[in-house]
């Protein structure tokens, strides 16, 4: 007699336990005003930094400037002779130098503090500025970079001389391309 009652209880345990989960409910609700407010905070600094960008070139009308496609503003101080020269391409080794100074021009980073730099074109965690402004240049040339700071170190900051959300102008000078990536040679 005991196995039928406990046998019951087992079908019964288990018809109840086969019920659907409940869905679990939040907590708390989100309207998105924090995504908002976000936007219209990188907005109003886009604007504030296109703004000082606009000031400089106007302050200083003796330089032809550039737009670039990635959101700056630069111009040569020494340009190559030959046109036809080759400009470096993802996974080139190229040397270059370059300083870091504030739209006040006061120097951040000098050429000497920085040293020379040996690296390859889209491989290393450089600022993005410097990433894809030597893309654009020939051994030999000087470029002033007027930067806005999502091309220079953005959100965060260097964590030492480069505070956050901070514009930046960068001349950089392409010293030498040290070897070709042997597919853009072909």
């Amino acid at each position: 007699m005991k196995k039928p009652v406990i046998l019951f209880f087992i079908c019964l345990f288990g018809l109840v336990s086969c019920k659907e989960p409940e869905p679990r409910r939040p907590v708390s609700s989100r309207s998105g005003t924090f995504f908002k407010e976000s936007v219209e905070r990188n907005k109003q600094l886009l604007a504030f930094e296109e703004n000082l960008i606009k000031k400089y070139m106007e302050a200083h009308p003796e330089h032809t400037y550039y737009n670039s496609s990635n959101g700056y503003w630069y111009y040569y101080n020494h340009k190559a002779v030959n046109e036809a020269s080759y400009t470096p391409v993802e996974n080139d080794l190229v040397k270059i130098a370059y300083d870091i100074q504030t739209f006040d021009k006061d120097t951040l980073y000098t050429r000497e503090e920085i040293g020379e730099i040996t690296f390859k074109i889209d491989k290393e965690a450089l600022f993005p500025g410097l990433r894809t402004g030597v893309k654009l240049m020939k051994e030999g040339e000087t470029i002033t970079f007027l930067l806005p700071s999502a091309m220079g170190y953005g959100y965060h900051g260097d964590e030492n001389k480069v505070g956050i959300n901070f514009p930046l102008i960068s001349t950089v000078t392409l010293l030498e391309i040290v070897s070709r990536d042997q597919d853009s040679i072909n």
